[in-house]
């Protein structure tokens, strides 16, 4: 469930409930397990995408987002910024116009090649921040974050 206040970009991408999640890692200590983990807890149905792992975390995962099967309604981008590009024509070929490149320090997720990706399919990305600072219940961490990453607008509102 998502907070009540979140800005509209953010509270349209999470009312999907079928969300991809590129990035999940084989030693789960990357950001896209932690985000993958949140959605699963908040009750979303929760997608890894990873090429090199048929299984992670105990649930199927694909190797590329045109191999998931059934309808998706958003994508979590917590990759190397140079895969970025690659997943939103991905996205777009499968008509998802829902797309969120995490970041909470430094370039994150997204690239410029990404964000003209983006532009050419006119998706309309969400940009910085992450899952965890809206879903509930966020952590004291991702609260504050939240607030940090507003004041200098890095995420939408």
């Amino acid at each position: 469930m998502s907070i009540p206040s979140a800005p509209r970009p953010i509270a349209d991408f999470l009312a999907g409930r079928r969300i991809v999640v590129a990035g999940v890692s084989r030693s789960g200590q990357a950001a896209a397990n932690a985000i993958f983990r949140h959605l699963r807890r908040c009750g979303y149905q929760a997608i890894p995408v990873n090429p090199n792992a048929a299984e992670l975390e105990g649930v199927p995962s694909y190797p590329d987002l045109a191999s998931v099967p059934g309808p998706v309604d958003g994508v979590i981008v917590a990759t190397h910024p140079s895969a970025g590009g690659a997943i939103v024509a991905a996205a777009a070929a499968r008509g998802i116009h829902r797309v969120w490149f995490h970041r909470s320090f430094g370039a994150g997720s997204v690239s410029p090649e990404a964000l003209e990706a983006c532009r050419a399919h006119a998706i309309e990305p969400i940009v910085g921040g992450c899952p965890l600072m809206y879903c509930q219940p966020v952590d004291p961490f991702h609260r504050f974050f939240r607030w940090w990453l507003r004041l200098r607008r890095r995420i939408p509102g």
